[in-house]
């Protein structure tokens, strides 16, 4: 038994031994087999293609610079004696565009994993001071959208944007976990996002824990004022999902009434009432903030994981992506992930989370509500069976 257990131990060395000389010799080198480290590797980086600009950074060239100018002319950031702010910056990018650890941008960037923490906690600092400019209302107009669709217009033509509740891996100390695990039993963060048509973020609001409702979290944001949640103009509305009351500013679509894209399909394909049509075509529209999210995650893959971050710093990763995922839209509408996008529907199915908390409702506000919601699905469905135009 003796000689057993020393022949186990020398495997185990073995095996040990190939797992080091693996993770270092293999797993961390740099993409495209790039040899460079520290400010050579990103030098080389910037003047490769912009195919590997975007595999590591996570956008073109120009798109990067333009950012890095945004952060150096507002003095948000400042080129230290060792670290300009565009590598600063790529390791910030580095990090939340493929959840990597703070040992393999050491490595990567030749510095210490104190300087690696400081430049990240800096940079995502000035990203979220970023977010009172780059999350805002666009200007009050009916979205194109719904302009160049007979589908959408004119019943839509109010529409300003979709607000949706999405859950997000979180971690959080054992204590706190009761609170965030959600229906499914997974931890999350509640996160309440508005975005346009044009699918660039209007509002974020993370850090809720993953078992409060949406409608809860609606209302938190819309009763404090510090929230800066934008005012919605007079007579316009977000479309909002079946977690949400139906109330004046926000247009839910019909309960027990079949919603989800998925649910049209094959031999259901066609509306058999005017609630089913109104319902498919707010769906169709609300799949916008399915489709900004989509782009989110697939660009920061760290918002798919639930990272070992204090949960201040998990909830600021999620603002600072929303203000990078604008700014790449406004400046690049080629951008690859967005092009990706263009046409096709995000696949959507029912959500647990979904059903509105039943002590929220207000009477009044809803009653309002419930008047243009039936307005717009009676011309809706009249000109549907009248023209049978596409639906």
């Amino acid at each position: 038994m003796d000689d057993v257990d020393i022949e186990l131990d020398e495997l185990e060395l073995v095996a040990a031994a190939a797992g080091y000389h693996y993770y270092n010799c293999i797993a961390r080198q740099p993409s495209r087999g790039s040899t460079l480290k520290g400010s050579g590797f990103l030098s080389e980086l910037l003047s490769a293609d912009n195919d590997v600009c975007r595999e590591m950074l996570r956008m073109d060239k120009h798109v990067f610079h333009k950012l890095c100018n945004i952060l150096r002319e507002r003095a948000m950031l400042r080129d230290t004696a060792g670290v300009m702010i565009e590598e600063q910056l790529a390791i910030f990018l580095n990090i939340v565009g493929h959840n990597e650890r703070n040992r393999v941008i050491q490595e990567r960037y030749q510095h210490s994993g104190e300087t690696i923490s400081r430049h990240f906690n800096n940079v995502l600092r000035a990203l979220k001071s970023l977010s009172r400019e780059f999350l805002q209302l666009p200007p009050v107009s009916t979205p194109l959208q719904i302009l160049e669709s007979n589908r959408f217009y004119p019943y839509f033509e109010d529409c300003i944007g979709v607000i949706v509740g999405m859950r997000i891996p979180a971690h959080v100390p054992a204590k706190d976990q009761s609170r965030f695990r959600n229906r499914k039993g997974n931890l999350t963060q509640n996160v309440l996002a508005a975005c346009t048509l044009d699918l660039q973020f209007i509002f974020v609001y993370p850090g809720w824990e993953g078992s409060a409702t949406d409608s809860r979290v609606l209302r938190a944001v819309l009763d404090d004022p510090d929230q800066n949640f934008p005012p919605i103009p007079e007579g316009k509305y977000y479309l909002v999902d079946t977690g949400y009351v139906n109330m004046n500013g926000f247009i839910a679509p019909f309960p027990g009434i079949r919603y989800h894209l998925p649910e049209y399909r094959g031999a259901n394909l066609l509306p058999r009432n005017a609630n089913e049509l109104f319902n498919h075509r707010h769906a169709s529209l609300r799949n916008a903030i399915q489709k900004s999210f989509d782009v989110l995650k697939t660009r920061f893959p760290i918002l798919k994981l639930a990272p070992q971050y204090a949960f201040h710093t998990q909830r600021d990763i999620v603002i600072a992506a929303c203000v990078i995922h604008n700014h790449i839209r406004r400046e690049d509408k080629s951008d690859w992930l967005f092009k990706d996008i263009e046409g096709r529907y995000v696949e959507e199915l029912p959500d647990l989370d979904d059903n509105p908390d039943p002590h929220l409702a207000f009477q009044v506000q809803e009653q309002s509500a419930s008047a243009l919601r039936d307005s717009i699905t009676a011309a809706m469905w009249n000109d549907f069976i009248n023209k049978w135009d596409e639906w």
